[in-house]
């Protein structure tokens, strides 16, 4: 039987589209809350490019960019960026669902990736020790070598959370322009 990650893992993607429908449905967006909310989502935006420019996925141990700071820059930009929709969204029960989706299935499977990279990778232990999980370092980890590549952002696609989020973002301002309330 699979464990509670392995099944999070698989349902993660399925479940953000069912929970975007639903998002747009609840939310109650106003000029003000879409341009905080975008200056937010932008902020979460960036977090995720700049890892995704550095992570070699399965290859090696990434120490360097936003992995000097915090061992999962990917999760916090995602994090981030729910946060900036969240508040264009204007939604209490929105924000309350984006904290469950996170500490019921992005939490899993962020112990199961550091699982994984303590077996494959022996230094993870003590870079582990010295990033924080999520909350990032001041300063930067002292081993950390790298540097950003376009070929890797463009290798790991995260230029689409990027179009979702122009997408969403344009639907909230058609939905406050031009849907009845």
């Amino acid at each position: 039987m699979p464990s509670w990650a392995a099944i999070a893992r698989r349902i993660r993607v399925p479940i953000g589209f069912v929970f975007a429908v639903v998002y747009f449905w609840m939310a109650k967006p106003t000029p003000s809350s879409i341009i905080v909310g975008t200056s937010i989502v932008i902020c979460g935006l960036l977090v995720r490019a700049l890892a995704s420019g550095y992570v070699q996925k399965n290859e090696e141990l990434t120490t360097s960019g936003p992995y000097a700071y915090t061992r999962n820059p990917l999760y916090v930009g995602s994090l981030v960026l729910a946060a900036g929709f969240g508040w264009a969204a204007q939604s209490w029960w929105i924000a309350a669902v984006i904290l469950l989706i996170f500490l019921l299935i992005y939490m899993p499977v962020v112990r199961d990736e550091e699982e994984f990279l303590r077996k494959q990778f022996p230094e993870f232990e003590a870079y582990a020790h010295q990033v924080p999980r999520f909350i990032p370092r001041l300063t930067p980890f002292s081993r950390a070598s790298g540097a950003f590549s376009w070929q890797l952002y463009r290798k790991h696609r995260e230029y689409n959370a990027m179009i979702g989020s122009i997408v969403m973002l344009l639907a909230l301002v058609i939905k406050m322009c031009c849907l009845p309330r």
